[in-house]
């Protein structure tokens, strides 16, 4: 088995498309998120997810809900993803900020409690 293989063995996969899956890593540094100046969420217990489907997507940090610092508004928005399950939105004052996936689907359960950010809206500082 080659080292990439190795990588993807334990990957999450789409049942009804092989070549889309996923891969959940703890980080094992210090996460910080911040919106301008304002720091959003801080946190040692972030979650990298690596994907793969109709492309290469960048890598996602999610962060357990309870290390977000701000009051989040909910969107009236959801998307499905056939890995993760249905995404819901979340604000800061009127802009839309990021998602989560309050009930993902029991192979992506990790997911549960934890939020992503819109990396064009955040600035994100992993370590130190």
């Amino acid at each position: 088995m080659t080292a990439l293989e190795k990588v993807f063995e334990n990957a999450i996969r789409n049942p009804g498309d092989p070549g889309h899956l996923m891969v959940i890593k703890p980080v094992k540094r210090r996460v910080r998120i911040y919106t301008g100046d304002v720091l959003i969420a801080d946190t040692t217990a972030a979650l990298r997810v690596m994907e793969i489907g109709r492309s290469v997507y960048d890598p996602v940090i999610y962060v357990p809900e309870q290390d977000v610092l701000v009051a989040l508004g909910n969107i009236e928005k959801s998307t499905h993803c056939p890995i993760k399950g249905d995404a819901s939105y979340v604000s800061l004052g009127t802009v839309e900020i990021g998602w989560t996936y309050k009930n993902p689907i029991p192979t992506s359960e990790i997911l549960a409690g934890h939020l992503a950010f819109w990396p064009d809206k955040v600035r994100l500082v992993e370590g130190a």
